[in-house]
């Protein structure tokens, strides 16, 4: 089969201390402070084997995630951007939708031919955060497209235990477009874990900001709407993606460079601030700022973009304003993507329209720095 292969040289930064478990396992805990020259390619490899407990799916549609962006952008001294767990090589990709072709001899709940989308987190259900609930902190996390091969792929293996079917999201939309919109269950289930697993959501009527209007940020306005949202305002430097976030439910969108966010929080409330705001833009150093001078009391921030960063904080704020910080990892557990499947299958979420571009699978190292001129909301890989 074919894939999207990403190699890169391991070789940590001055001052990076690499653990006795990042040399055991070959995966970085910091990925941007240790690969470094990466490559991307489409590449002939062996087709995939499936165990008893796993189903071996043919890919319908895979979406290029701002953490694809990162893996081939580079700093000034060619390491990837990407901060977090990483193991290379491996086939990228992790949003994504397909066709069950093959299913495990111990697989009961899925057959040949049922459509699904896939968690991208591989939580063991072992580890005492596993067994406590906490899936997305598994201690022996395995993530595909970033340590285990992904989905820019002609097809991939992977356990039943981590899909889910789509059927009702295809009887809506047709079987074309169907995949492509199962395949954003990853993105919308990472800022519902965010907004209402991790941060405990918020009442309807509540007003609601979201920073940064890439993917991630676009499911998060489409949640708040869907969530019953009083009013929702996002602020996003590019001008296609703010049109995209006023197409799935945002009221008023504004250019970040142009307009003081705080500003227009308070206007926007009477002077009484927002309850609820998203950091999707992956800048805390900017964005976090601003939220805190428009905090209504009791309100909640929710920190979804990825940063390696440290990020000064007013906390008297906080104090004051009976304030609250959440951070967010992750998609699993929690009911999260059966939700956002029902919420889609439902018409209650349609992030269709977010959809801009699509490419084939020979195209995929294309589509990927198509994506780093921001210009675009969700670019689909179809195999």
């Amino acid at each position: 089969m074919k894939g999207l292969i990403l190699e890169a040289t391991w070789e940590p930064k001055k001052g990076y201390e690499v653990t006795d478990w990042e040399k055991k396992t070959g995966k970085a805990v910091t990925g941007s402070s240790v690969w470094r020259n990466p490559n991307l390619a489409v590449k002939e490899k062996k087709d995939p084997e499936i165990g008893p407990s796993d189903v071996r799916i043919e890919i319908k549609a895979c979406g290029v995630c701002g953490s694809d962006i990162h893996f081939y952008e580079t700093d000034d001294q060619g390491y990837i951007l990407y901060p977090g767990l990483t193991r290379f090589p491996c086939i990228i990709g992790h949003e994504f939708a397909g066709r069950v072709a093959e299913c495990g001899k111990a697989v009961a709940d899925l057959k040949n031919g049922d459509p699904v989308t896939v968690e991208e987190m591989i939580w063991c259900g072992y580890c005492n955060p596993c067994r406590n609930g906490f899936p997305n902190h598994c201690i022996n996390l395995e993530e595909l497209g970033f340590t285990v091969d992904g989905a820019f792929a002609e097809q991939i293996a992977v356990g039943a235990k981590y899909c889910w079917k789509v059927d009702k999201i295809l009887e809506r939309f047709g079987d074309e477009k169907g995949y492509e919109v199962a395949a954003l269950s990853e993105p919308s289930s990472v800022a519902y874990n965010g907004m209402f697993e991790r941060a405990g959501g918020f009442r309807p009527g509540a007003f609601v900001a979201v920073f940064g209007t890439g993917p991630i940020g676009l499911a998060a306005v489409g949640l708040a709407a869907a969530g019953g949202a009083g009013k929702i305002v996002a602020f996003e430097v590019s001008e296609a993606r703010r049109a995209l976030a006023s197409k799935v439910g945002a009221e008023h969108v504004y250019d970040p460079k142009d307009t003081a966010a705080h500003e227009a929080l308070l206007e926007h409330s009477d002077g009484e601030g927002f309850d609820f705001m998203v950091e999707a833009a992956g800048a805390p150093h900017l964005t976090i700022p601003e939220m805190e001078k428009a905090l209504a009391i009791n309100g909640k921030i929710v920190q979804i973009g990825r940063a390696a960063q440290k990020v000064p904080m007013y906390l008297e704020a906080f104090q004051v304003r009976r304030g609250q910080v959440f951070g967010a990892q992750g998609h699993s557990g929690h009911a999260t993507f059966p939700n956002v499947v029902r919420l889609v299958a439902s018409g209650r979420l349609d992030l269709s329209p977010i959809i801009t571009a699509r490419f084939g699978l020979d195209e995929a190292k294309q589509a990927i720095g198509r994506c780093t001129e921001r210009c675009d909301g969700k670019i689909m890989v179809k195999p």
